[in-house]
């Protein structure tokens, strides 16, 4: 593990690299990737350059925008002023576009449309001459591995850029990407930085993530950072299991998750690992919607987590679907695909998730209060226990740092 003192040393030693710039918008994660030290690198970034740091864009990408307590907590001494919030519907300028020749090779003939690439139009009428784009690198359900020009594309990225670039993932199999730095999602999002975003002056921090804190920071401008840190990620960040799990229980931090748009890591993160008719507990006692943004919220209440293809059929049948290509991907990811059975445990203050509206989408719901007290949360340990009654139980404290699988089901 990386000491801060040592993380703080290497990172300015690379801006020092670089030079002195003028200009510089920071491009950070939100605070659904709080325990990235993405904010801490920010905060250090913008002690560094002082009044020459004129923006802040978090990567919200679909997620709604920052509070007020969120945005001390995670960034620390940097003035609120100077955040903006990244409005993914409306803010956004298109680059160019990746041929859909392209995307059907990359998609094995299932996909043949156009991918736009699209960014915050601040990226290109803000004249900067530096964009920081700082994050994790870690195993994600859409691209592969998370970060490096995911947080331009995705986090800064457009409605029909996310739409679609979601949906390739999805299509192409989230278990064949899961832990690889080199999927059609990635190549996709490449195609795009070297044809139309070579001009931008983008300049990578990515952290990789312990069990213990930073174990790896890697800069640069090119992709060889990020390939460097997907090494030591799938390392720190990818447990491979013997054998399949057949009791999963996953907790999901109030504060990080209030909704199943991204509570279902611990369902993306997990299904490889999951035995068939095996069971995934989520205690979720901040869970209050579905989707964070309105439309993504009625579709799920709408459609449900009912399998890929019945998913896929709604998009062939259903033009909101076909148009909201993300909540389709999510749909997909968010589903056991019938293997095993997935029980969201929410909280029971008012404003949560209430037994109907869990049941409505094709999860089972458990009692808050009677699983805390049967699994006793307080004294589980990181993966494997043993009960007092003789059940095994393998327990998952955020979801979000992690991948599993089981080596049977990872070679599959």
């Amino acid at each position: 593990m990386m000491t801060p003192e040592e993380i703080k040393y290497q990172f300015y030693t690379a801006l020092d690299g670089l030079g002195n710039r003028d200009r510089v918008l920071i491009v950070p994660p939100d605070f659904t990737r709080y325990h990235s030290f993405a904010g801490k690198l920010t905060e250090w970034a913008w002690e560094y350059y002082g009044d020459k740091v004129k923006a802040i864009l978090p990567a919200l990408g679909t997620h709604t925008g920052m509070t007020s307590d969120q945005i001390l907590k995670m960034f620390g001494k940097v003035p609120e002023s100077l955040f903006v919030v990244h409005k993914w519907r409306t803010d956004v300028i298109t680059l160019g576009e990746v041929p859909g020749q392209y995307v059907s090779e990359l998609t094995e003939g299932k996909l043949n449309f156009s991918w736009p690439v699209q960014v915050n139009k601040i990226l290109i009428e803000g004249n900067y001459d530096l964009i920081l784009s700082i994050g994790q690198v870690v195993p994600h359900e859409v691209v592969g591995m998370a970060n490096h020009n995911k947080n331009i594309f995705v986090g800064t990225g457009g409605a029909e850029g996310i739409n679609k670039s979601h949906f390739v993932g999805a299509v192409y199999g989230m278990e064949r990407m899961m832990g690889k730095s080199d999927t059609p999602v990635r190549r996709m999002f490449d195609y795009g930085s070297e044809h139309f975003a070579k001009e931008l002056p983008i300049f990578y921090a990515l952290t990789v993530i312990g069990s213990d804190g930073v174990s790896g920071l890697f800069t640069g401008f090119d992709k060889e950072c990020f390939n460097q840190a997907s090494v030591l990620a799938l390392k720190e960040n990818f447990k491979m299991l013997d054998k399949p799990l057949n009791k999963v229980l996953v907790y999901l931090d109030p504060e990080e998750f209030k909704s199943t748009w991204l509570g279902n890591k611990s369902i993306y993160r997990t299904r490889m690992a999951m035995a068939d008719e095996g069971e995934l507990i989520v205690m979720a006692p901040g869970l209050i919607e579905f989707g964070e943004d309105k439309e993504i919220d009625r579709l799920i209440r709408k459609y449900g987590y009912r399998g890929t293809e019945t998913t896929l059929e709604g998009v062939k049948t259903q033009d909101e679907l076909m148009n909201n290509l993300s909540a389709a991907a999510h749909l997909i990811h968010g589903s056991s695909e019938n293997r095993f059975t997935i029980r969201y445990c929410p909280g029971k203050k008012t404003g949560n998730l209430s037994r109907e509206e869990i049941e409505s989408v094709g999860f089972k719901w458990g009692d808050y209060d009677e699983y805390s007290k049967k699994y006793q949360l307080s004294e589980l340990v990181p993966g494997y226990n043993r009960l007092s009654g003789g059940e095994e139980l393998y327990y998952i404290d955020n979801p979000a740092l992690g991948l599993w699988a089981s080596k049977d089901r990872f070679k599959k």
